[in-house]
């Protein structure tokens, strides 16, 4: 599951219109989700707390192997709406597969004033956490330097006493500054990186394919000039396969301190209409309000997501193709080979949602029985249930094979994991952990 640090920086890109999605470090997302999620190693439990909308803790600690822990703090300039663990959306707290929404250029924020001047106010993130006993201290900032380029800075300090002596001989000084430059345009987005431990440069850029996506809030005058264009599930279909968009990408590196540098290109098809909204929900150019949207359609092909990425100077090739097979089942396989050592690796997994059954409503039910009544009404396949958990498994051709719930008890979010190695007979299991997450907003 997503730390709480990491849910209240999505929340964060949320509020502020940022699409993290459309980045090239993010290009294989969909498949990481199946097949490289994170098994807990031991004992891990996991406390926050939200006294605000602007200030957030989180307190934490791993009890197995060893015991250590930690202490962060947050401050966002802007108000988020971050829930309790109790009754956070279940799927927002999870790596999951889907098809993510259309690329679209960020949108500005409205204008501020006061006095009868306007007032610039620029979003931005603190983040800090420290580490017991090790002493480590980890540190980020982000700011919106305008509405469609954003910085990061992202500072680690290790004392050398808490490093292993062989850690230490390879990086002397453990400690790093980062700074990370991102500039989405919708179409295009870039991203510029420099790492201070080896002087490392790095230029990443991702283009997409096809129209760019509809605002999230667009205004009724932009709905009204949108009335006459297709919807996305309507465009003409290509015959003999599926139907989508394409992404390609590509990444350049050099280190001045290591006099080494590397390169790597990507590209994902994506199929169209998105799992997302607002793709489902273009105004409809029948429909006498331009701000009414339309219901949502089944897909007529299942939601998929192909990548491909090559490393030519390490020779490495790796190929996924990942889709949802049904409303609570999604597969993923991957093939990864080296041309020059044709090493390969096989990789394929699962992800399978758990869900509360339907409650079928009686005639002495009160009204709050209304939404189940309302959902009875509907086909069965819009039906929907609330999500209690989801299962992860996955097993390659090197005889990992990993096995991973995910869900909720009362108000704690758990997940228990396990990674056995079927080849070794002294010591088959891994990797075993329990991790315990509780937070609150109250």
């Amino acid at each position: 599951m997503h730390p709480f640090a990491s849910y209240v920086l999505r929340s964060y890109y949320k509020a502020t219109g940022w699409n993290e999605d459309n980045l090239y470090a993010n290009l294989t997302r969909s498949s990481n989700a199946i097949l490289d999620f994170t098994v807990p190693r031991g004992l891990h439990f996991s406390v926050s707390k939200s006294p605000n909308a602007l200030f957030k803790t989180t307190y934490s600690m791993t009890a197995m192997p060893s015991l250590n822990g930690s202490v962060g703090y947050i401050f966002t300039s802007c108000p988020l709406d971050v829930k309790s663990s109790g009754n956070v959306r279940f799927k927002d707290m999870i790596e999951r597969f889907k098809v993510y929404d259309q690329p679209r250029r960020p949108e500005p924020k409205d204008e501020e004033w006061l006095a009868g001047e306007r007032v610039h106010n620029r979003d931005y993130l603190l983040y800090g956490r420290f580490y017991l006993p090790t002493g480590r201290l980890d540190a980020m900032y982000s700011t919106r330097i305008s509405p469609t380029m954003q910085a990061l800075v992202a500072a680690i300090s290790d004392p050398a006493s808490s490093v292993s002596p062989e850690m230490r001989a390879r990086r002397p000084d453990p400690s790093n500054i980062m700074l990370n430059l991102q500039h989405d345009v919708g179409k295009w987005c870039t991203e510029y990186t420099w790492s201070a431990e080896d002087s490392m440069w790095g230029v990443r850029v991702l283009h997409n394919f096809g129209r760019l996506g509809i605002p999230s809030e667009a205004t009724e005058e932009a709905s009204a000039r949108r009335r006459g264009i297709k919807r996305v599930d309507e465009e003409d279909a290509i015959a003999g396969g599926l139907k989508g968009r394409i992404s390609i990408g590509a990444e350049m590196y050099f280190s001045a301190k290591e006099k080494s540098a590397g390169v790597s290109t990507g590209i994902r098809f994506t199929t169209l209409p998105d799992a997302t909204p607002p793709s489902f929900q273009v105004p409809d150019s029948s429909s006498d309000s331009p701000a009414t949207p339309t219901p949502a359609r089944i897909p007529s092909q299942p939601p998929t997501t192909i990548t491909a990425l090559f490393n030519p100077m390490l020779g490495h090739m790796s190929s996924a193709y990942t889709a949802r097979v049904s409303r609570d089942l999604s597969l993923s396989t991957r093939f990864d080979f080296n041309v020059y050592s044709f090493e390969s690796e096989w990789t394929m997994g699962a992800e399978w949602w758990l869900r509360k059954p339907l409650v079928s409503p009686n005639a002495n039910d009160s009204e709050d029985n209304a939404d189940a009544v309302a959902i009875s009404q509907e086909p069965p396949s819009l039906q929907s249930s609330e999500v209690r958990g989801v299962v992860k498994a996955r097993a390659s051709t090197s005889n990992d094979l990993a096995l991973m719930w995910e869900g909720r008890l009362r108000n704690m979010l758990v997940s228990l994991g396990i990674v056995s190695d079927l080849s070794s007979r002294t010591k088959p299991i891994k990797a075993l952990g329990l991790e315990v997450a509780f937070f609150s907003s109250e």
